[in-house]
């Protein structure tokens, strides 16, 4: 199979799942740049083959034998060979514990050897999940007890989201970004210039409302490169200690350029490196940092 046909198979199976879950709650595309690329190699506007890979969200509730529901979420990345690989998918809920997790996710994947190689397999893996997590979180006892109650704690959850724009000029913009991150008591750095980076991190329900307000401003384009969530598990877990960063400001990194809106991408990759995160430098760019 060739790599357009590959990326014809990945563009076709992404329509179906837009189609089938119209509601972003339920299905999300983090890495829009990655679509692009992948449509242009389709349309035959580029030779080269795609860089990033298609990432996205699926979201779904379990109906459990006593009649609550437990939200679960489908990490999912295609690899630039899908689908002559199986597509990479980590299956997290804060309702099954990490060692359930890990397990759970090692007998989608062997289901999904078994039975769909060489095919695509988002839907089958999604119907797999629903008729077989639930069985994953009644062997945890403390979890069961989560689960009887209903309730999933956003502010159980570590987010971190590495958001891309094409440029963040407006200085009310660059205010407001600053000031809410703030004022959500979320930390990290936005990069102003061309391009232009946010990340913030912090609890998963004040992250959201971060994006939620910065989206809704007027953007040439923006979009979540990356995320991660990370639960907060057993007593006395601190959300402090996955911070990566101490508070949030907006960082400059030697301006230049004709109209001063070009920083310097080497400075910002010694302060990811500083930070712990020069992986996310290829991530943002698609190249490694140096």
């Amino acid at each position: 199979m060739s790599s357009k046909e590959e990326a014809e198979l990945q563009l076709s199976e992404l329509d179906l799942l837009s189609s089938m879950f119209p509601n972003e709650h339920e299905f999300t595309v983090t890495d829009q740049m990655a679509v692009a690329e992948l449509k242009d190699h389709v349309e035959g506007c580029t030779v080269e083959v795609p860089s990033s890979k298609i990432q996205f969200t699926l979201n779904l509730e379990l109906e459990m034998p006593d009649g609550n529901k437990v939200p679960l979420s489908l990490f999912c990345a295609f690899p630039l060979k899908y689908p002559a690989v199986l597509p990479e998918i980590t299956i997290r809920s804060s309702s099954i514990s990490r060692s359930q997790q890990v397990q759970l996710n090692k007998d989608l994947m062997a289901y999904l050897q078994k039975h769909c190689a060489g095919e695509v397999c988002i839907l089958n893996a999604r119907e797999w999940v629903k008729d077989h997590a639930a069985a994953y979180m009644s062997k945890h006892s403390s979890c069961f007890s989560a689960m009887k109650s209903n309730v999933l704690k956003t502010d159980d959850i570590f987010t971190r989201l590495w958001i891309y724009s094409h440029h963040i000029y407006n200085k009310q913009k660059r205010k407001n970004i600053v000031d809410w991150a703030k004022e959500l008591t979320l930390s990290g750095f936005s990069m102003p210039g061309k391009p232009g980076i946010i990340c913030v991190e912090g609890p998963q329900d004040m992250c959201e409302e971060f994006w939620s307000r910065i989206r809704r401003l007027s953007w040439q384009r923006i979009l979540i490169r990356h995320r991660e969530d990370i639960p907060l598990e057993g007593v006395g877990a601190k959300m402090e200690k996955q911070n990566k960063f101490a508070a949030f400001e907006e960082k400059i990194f030697d301006a230049h350029g004709a109209r001063g809106n070009h920083m310097d991408l080497g400075q910002l990759y010694r302060f990811l490196l500083d930070c712990g995160c020069a992986d996310m430098f290829q991530l943002l760019f698609g190249v490694e940092g140096q």
